[in-house]
């Protein structure tokens, strides 16, 4: 592919009159190159019409969350470098050229944007608390993970956005982006970026526990999905060790008397024991074709150019 890469600033939006066209400014000063999509998802106030007046390409999203807002980007939306950002102003859009440098250089697939907040406003403890215990969980369930999983600041490969089978409804899509990108082996990276408070006039649409609960079943549910073997087998482990400490006393009873006596104990640490098998058999089933549609998954991404041969 001859000449620069064709760069998109991709900008979800709810009801953020107030912020988005210092956010489309901000983005046009840095990447004077790059094409500005604005996606209202029905925004109540003049979002729209400010956005426009600003100089964004405007589209809508009827269906409401951002996740849906996202797929809805990925589909139409046509580059060879993605910047995806909140329309709220909080992130620093002078760091996109040298996200998107660092991408191409090093032909990655993602770079996130790592919030480091210059005031407390900007970044609240709740959310600083759960979006390390979220990161921590991911972690132990992934084995590797990024240091900000919930940042909405994040610069994509055409290949990477094009593969990428989103399912989220709402907040939980940084999760399921961060996982889709750990679960394929793609080269990221993560760098800081500075987060600011929102403008005056600007309110967060993040609920701290409501969505926080979301994100923490949707990493769950990620964890059934990809990891069934374990998944399974945990829950068959508990059935097991429930039936093995039943057992204990059956057993004791058994060698002394030579009776069973507690016959329904016995039929039930039966029962715990064949739910067990069951577990462990329906995680390694689950495995294969779990593995069938990572490989099928793969494949769609490798049939993608790599970002480094958009500039050739």
């Amino acid at each position: 592919m001859a000449g620069s890469p064709r760069i998109a600033v991709v900008l979800p939006c709810y009801n953020e009159e107030a912020a988005i066209a210092a956010t489309v400014a901000a983005f046009r000063a840095a990447l004077p190159e790059a094409t500005i999509y604005v996606y209202d998802n029905n925004s109540r106030d003049r979002t729209i019409e400010v956005a426009r007046a600003a100089g964004a390409i405007v589209w809508t999203e009827a269906m409401q969350g951002k996740g849906h807002v996202v797929r809805r980007i990925f589909a139409d939306v046509e580059a060879d470098i993605y910047v995806m950002a909140d329309g709220d102003a909080t992130y620093d859009a002078s760091a996109a050229p040298a996200m998107i440098a660092r991408l191409i250089d090093n032909n990655l697939d993602m770079v996130v944007g790592a919030r480091a907040s210059e005031v407390d406003e900007a970044y609240r403890r709740g959310h600083r608390f759960g979006n390390a215990l979220l990161t921590g969980i991911l972690a132990r369930i992934f084995g590797r993970t990024f240091n900000d999983i919930l940042s909405g600041y994040r610069v994509f490969s055409r290949r990477f956005v094009k593969s990428f089978p989103i399912l989220s409804a709402g907040f939980e899509i940084e999760t399921e982006i961060s996982v889709h990108a750990l679960e394929l082996r793609m080269p990221v990276a993560e760098v800081v970026t500075r987060y600011s408070a929102r403008p005056e006039g600007s309110t967060s649409k993040l609920s701290t526990y409501r969505d926080g609960w979301r994100i923490l079943m949707t990493i769950l549910n990620l964890f059934r999905i990809e990891r069934p073997v374990l998944f399974f087998g945990l829950i068959g482990a508990i059935f097991l060790g429930v039936g093995l400490i039943l057992l204990v006393p059956l057993v004791i009873t058994y060698l002394q008397t030579g009776l069973v006596p507690r016959l329904p104990t016995a039929i039930l640490v039966t029962g715990l024991a064949i739910l067990a098998a069951l577990c462990l058999f329906t995680g390694l089933i689950l495995d294969t074709v779990v593995r069938g549609r990572r490989e099928v998954r793969r494949l769609a991404y490798l049939a993608l150019q790599a970002p480094a041969s958009a500039r050739r």
